[in-house]
């Protein structure tokens, strides 16, 4: 079992301060590269397809020296044609090497998600190498108990945690995720730091933590990069990474890099999570078997979508014929072009 890196983003995902650390999560993933863009968090919206596509687009500009291939998953809202456990709609994850989710609300993106089918493929993949990338709500999302941020700061709700998804629970390690840490949206006027809960209400907050309780705080265009097989972390973008434990705070700057151990013991990390049947794991390893595909198929494909962008259907259509004598097949989606072997 091979534990593929994850990248932490305190926000700025689609910005230059992301690109250097989407570099070095790259860097460690296969070529062609083959990233998702996991529309949940967002799934509320009605602009959900746009606010992922935007991620899309910015990864298949900055990855381009990846090969990489981009595409979306729909997985909005459950109850609907486009929900989590909708197998025809979620199976795509299976064959990623880069699963992304970002902006949004965590407490939706937690309803959504918790013992979801899509949820058990993330994780599934993750464990067969697959690299993970969170930002934003996404990280809120993810943590062992997560800031209702809209509830509290936009409803007026009372101070509370709600039970997150707990990614990294299952490896031992207890951790409290906070995005937006240093932010100053408020300027003088307000305090909107820790994800706009200011000191006033995350003093109280804070209080109703277990002892003992591990939060790591992520500035605003600030990522961290875990890479649990060598056990070490990297930060990159403009500012820190805080990790608070027992009323101590050490902070660690753009460019530094410090050991996993300090987050905690990893255990069990050859053990699948109990929402990984059988079933889902063997779906899983027999996806990420499939073979890569052929560098100039990927340019034809990209070829192809300029041809289609200028209405040129001739010169579409016999790019298409190419691939399929090559085996392979594209089939356009509203993410865009899906490239599957025969």
């Amino acid at each position: 079992m091979k534990l593929g890196p994850i990248l932490l983003i305190g926000s700025g995902e689609t910005s230059s301060s992301s690109g250097q650390a989407f570099e070095a999560l790259a860097q460690r993933l296969p070529r062609p590269l083959r990233t998702a863009v996991l529309e949940t968090p967002a799934g509320f919206e009605l602009n959900s397809a746009q606010v992922a596509g935007r991620v899309r687009m910015y990864l298949q500009q900055r990855l381009q020296n990846y090969a990489v291939q981009a595409s979306q998953v729909a997985a909005r809202r459950r109850g609907t044609p486009f929900s989590p456990d909708e197998e025809n709609l979620v199976e795509a994850l299976l064959s990623q090497d880069l699963i992304f989710m970002g902006p949004g609300s965590p407490t939706y993106a937690v309803r959504q998600l918790r013992d979801s089918l899509a949820w058990a493929f993330v994780l599934a993949r993750h464990r067969l190498g697959a690299g993970l990338a969170f930002s934003s709500a996404a990280v809120l999302s993810i943590s062992r108990l997560t800031l209702p941020v809209y509830e509290i700061y936009k409803v007026g709700q009372d101070l509370h945690w709600v039970a997150g998804l707990d990614f990294f629970g299952t490896f031992g390690l207890d951790l409290i995720l906070i995005p937006h840490w240093n932010n100053h949206d408020g300027g003088e006027e307000l305090d909107t730091r820790f994800c706009f809960m200011g000191a006033e209400r995350f003093e109280p907050l804070r209080a109703l933590l277990p002892a003992g309780q591990t939060i790591l705080g992520l500035d605003e265009h600030t990522s961290l990069l875990m890479d649990l097989q060598r056990g070490e972390c990297l930060v990159y973008g403009r500012d820190a990474v805080h990790l608070l434990r027992d009323g101590q705070e050490q902070a660690f700057a753009s460019g530094q890099a410090f050991d996993l151990q300090l987050l905690g013991t990893l255990r069990d990390v050859d053990a699948l999570p109990a929402l990984v049947t059988d079933e889902v794991w063997q779906k899983a390893v027999l996806a990420s078997s499939s073979p890569a595909i052929p560098q100039e198929v990927l340019q034809w494909v990209r070829e192809r979508e300029v041809a289609r962008q200028m209405r040129d259907w001739a010169r579409a259509d016999a790019l298409r014929r190419q691939v399929l004598q090559l085996g392979w097949q594209i089939q356009d989606t509203p993410g865009g072009p899906e490239i599957l072997p025969i």
